[in-house]
């Protein structure tokens, strides 16, 4: 028999071939510094969600009220039901700003802040009164915008009341043609014009028509007033009628380019 080859004898002694091995991936610079950023980044990521929304270091614990005059404080908080010891993050604060105005018709415009890392502030504006419509034995309270925002049960001093005095004619007529609401906005309009020396002395506004809207003041005195035209120019020309005239009891600046006022 032929003895071993040459190259049986070779693999005899080299033993059995070597296993390959695996080839290492290898990133070039630039992709490890980019993948270790990325890794940072995520971790930042979850870390911050976690305190923002998990830890309980940045939670609701204060509510804050300013601003409040007729209002206390307590039906502020109350109306705004803000979630304490929730994450401050998660406060909606257009749903507390829509609650509030909607639970409390005497608030004209909040504004809702957030102060880290504990505290939600609320600086409420109320609505000023600048007309009463009489109610049975309570008032009506409207603004300047005229929104009827509250009932009360005594009038507020300083605030003049509506009386309506509508006569058959024109009365009748302008209530066909513009409503009531149109001749309340009249009214309201005319009380947020009066300067606020006249403002002050006014105790009824007196509609008998569109055109036709006059002012009881204290002392007897009546203003004919006219429309809610030119309100600003009015007022101005009412003032100076005031000054020139102090004796004067019935003032007519229905026409401010040409006032009137007389003594009886």
């Amino acid at each position: 028999m032929a003895g071993p080859t040459t190259a049986e004898r070779q693999q005899k002694k080299s033993g059995p071939p070597r296993p390959q091995r695996a080839r290492r991936l290898a990133l070039p610079p630039r992709a490890r510094r980019l993948l270790v950023v990325l890794i940072l980044v995520a971790l930042l990521a979850t870390g911050g969600l976690w305190v923002l929304y998990g830890s309980p270091w940045l939670r609701l614990e204060r509510v804050e009220v300013s601003g409040a005059e007729v209002l206390t404080p307590r039906q502020v908080l109350d109306a705004a039901d803000a979630p304490v010891d929730a994450p401050l993050i998660s406060v909606d604060t257009s749903a507390l700003e829509e609650r509030l105005r909607s639970e409390l018709p005497r608030i004209d415009s909040v504004d809702v802040s957030r102060t880290w890392p504990h505290e939600i502030g609320l600086e409420v504006t109320e609505r000023k009164p600048v007309l009463l419509l009489e109610k049975g034995r309570k008032f009506i309270e409207v603004d300047a915008k005229g929104v009827r925002f509250a009932t009360v049960e005594r009038a507020p001093k300083g605030i003049p009341q509506l009386e309506w005095a509508l006569d058959r004619e024109s009365g009748a007529a302008s209530l066909r043609r513009f409503g009531a609401d149109r001749l309340l906005r009249e009214a309201v309009e005319i009380a947020g014009d009066l300067p606020e020396s006249v403002a002050r002395d006014t105790r009824t506004v007196k509609v008998r028509s569109y055109d036709s809207i006059s002012l009881e003041l204290s002392g007897d005195r009546v203003v004919e007033w006219g429309s809610g035209e030119k309100g600003r120019a009015k007022a101005a020309t009412l003032v100076a009628l005031m000054k020139a005239t102090p004796k004067a009891r019935h003032f007519d600046v229905s026409v401010p380019t040409a006032p009137a006022s007389a003594v009886s």
